[in-house]
């Protein structure tokens, strides 16, 4: 495997408060993590980050100058940042304030306070992103697989195609909503399906229900990741007919998982198990 290590990490901390960005380098060095860098403002971040991008940016929610919502949408459209993992660390709770970083592709979101296990889970997810598997990719000719991703968010499909990538697969399709997926279901047939949950027009339950009952690739394995924390809800989904369901945010290892479990294991876990 061409594998980073988390004491490789070069790892950027935004946060206001400097008792906070201490407790956060503190439990950073005691898991190996060293090469920190702290800025306490989003713009002074953006800024620095351009010039020289570090491997893992840790925010906190509420800046002096920006949210965190504002950072991450920052970094993704911006070339220079728009491929650096985003953790968050907050005391916020809300689902509507939580979901759009969940949806710009955050490795992790981790609540005040966190453990250390915790950090370093999220660290190793980090590492995991940035590495190529070269173990992986020798299991199963993955370049021949053709893949349709289906997400409203430019970001999220940048995140999954680089997941995607790291394991060996090149044929990705994007569509941006179930509608969208609906035509290039049509018109091709595909390996996997990976869905978002909540999109505009037809969302992922209604795309699987089409799927499983009117096209003609009834039996295409299909993967949703997603931030929907109703269970009725995601039990209409399983009932729909998925093949598997990963959190927003997901770890690269349990989406590699299940990945596998499609082509090369029998039973499929979820991020949940």
């Amino acid at each position: 495997m061409a594998s980073v290590d988390i004491t490789d990490l070069i790892i950027t901390i935004v946060e206001p408060s400097v008792t906070q960005s201490k407790i956060i380098i503190n439990k950073l060095n005691k898991i190996g993590a060293n090469k920190i860098q702290y800025y306490p403002t989003g713009k002074l971040t953006l800024d620095l980050i351009k010039k020289f991008p570090p491997d893992l940016v840790i925010s906190a929610m509420y800046l002096s100058d920006m949210t965190a919502t504002d950072l991450v949408q920052e970094m993704r459209s911006t070339p220079e940042t728009e491929n650096i993992p985003f953790m968050l660390v907050t005391s916020e709770n809300s689902f509507n304030a939580l979901d759009p970083i969940k949806q710009a592709g955050a490795v992790a979101v981790l609540p005040k306070p966190f453990s250390s296990d915790d950090l370093k889970h999220a660290l190793f997810a980090t590492a995991d992103l940035l590495s190529v598997d070269d173990e992986f990719i020798d299991k199963f000719p993955w370049e021949d697989l053709d893949v349709l991703v289906v997400d409203d968010s430019p970001m999220a499909q940048k995140m999954v195609c680089k997941l995607l990538a790291n394991i060996g697969v090149t044929q990705i399709d994007l569509a941006n909503d179930g509608t969208d997926a609906v035509d290039f279901i049509n018109r091709k047939f595909y390996d996997l399906v990976i869905t978002d949950f909540n999109m505009p027009e037809m969302d992922g339950q209604a795309l699987i229900t089409y799927i499983r009952n009117n096209s003609t690739q009834q039996s295409v394995p299909i993967l949703m990741i997603t931030s929907e924390q109703n269970e009725s809800r995601l039990s209409a989904v399983s009932k729909a007919g998925v093949s598997g369901i990963c959190d927003k945010p997901f770890d690269p290892q349990i989406f590699k998982n299940l990945i596998s479990s499609f082509f090369l294991d029998g039973d499929i876990p979820t991020s949940s198990e």
